[in-house]
């Protein structure tokens, strides 16, 4: 949100300093519901867009984590949480002036492993490989999901999408595929659930994945194995 002369010429009168960012920040979420969070996020990028004559484009980024409601005596608590793993829910928007919102939504750190149903083989192969072709194994991955909507020409158009929804059916879909898929490769089973998210959530312009591996190897045999029989 800076213009160019803050660093050529350090003229210091065209920066919205970072206090005032954090403050606006806070009374925006009092003022305004923060869930969800893509909604948000475009409430302030339109905020310091109409508020600033010399700023015209606010980039803003939100990282949701993930908190779980305590349940004490078998009653869930008014005001007590746990956090429930490192998944985090990430928002990344930019509004221009006169151009409209650009919201990018994304799962990240969500940890996942199967012990079955995962196979490669087929591969090219030349005098530098060494891997071995396997028809199963152990697939665990750390997913970073993430889609593009398209562009909101302004706010109202933001506010009226349903970005829950779309987040809740693009990490349902994550999760079915890759507890049944019987995965030919990573690369495969990520097409189905690009796919799917983009038959599911219209408004979404292109879905991406990584999906880098998480390498466990089994202990015993398969009949021995307990749910955290896994060695990394």
């Amino acid at each position: 949100m800076l213009t160019t002369s803050s660093y050529t010429k350090a003229d210091n009168s065209v920066i919205v300093a970072t206090d005032t960012q954090k403050q606006t920040t806070y009374i925006l979420a009092k003022q305004n519901p923060i869930d969800p969070p893509e909604q948000f996020a475009a409430i302030i990028g339109d905020h310091f867009v109409k508020t600033y004559p010399h700023i015209h484009a606010a980039h803003v980024k939100i990282i949701q984590h993930r908190w779980t409601r305590m349940t004490i005596d078998g009653k869930a608590h008014p005001h007590s949480f746990f956090r429930d793993g490192e998944e985090t829910r990430v928002v990344e928007s930019v509004t221009r002036e006169n151009e409209g919102v650009s919201i990018r939504s994304k799962i990240e750190k969500l940890l996942v492993l199967k012990s079955t149903g995962s196979a490669f083989h087929g591969f090219h192969r030349d005098e530098y490989t060494r891997l071995p072709e396997t028809w199963d194994r152990i697939l665990s991955t750390e997913v970073e999901a993430g889609w593009q909507w398209k562009l909101f020409k302004n706010l109202d158009e933001a506010k009226a999408v349903d970005f829950n929804s779309a987040w809740t059916a693009a990490r349902d879909i994550t999760m079915k595929v890759f507890a049944e898929d019987d995965s030919a490769s990573v690369q495969a089973t990520m097409y189905k659930m690009c796919d799917l998210i983009l038959a599911a959530v219209p408004q979404v312009d292109a879905v991406d994945y990584a999906l880098p591996n998480k390498h466990y190897f089994e202990v015993g045999t398969w009949d021995q194995l307990s749910p955290l029989a896994f060695i990394r």
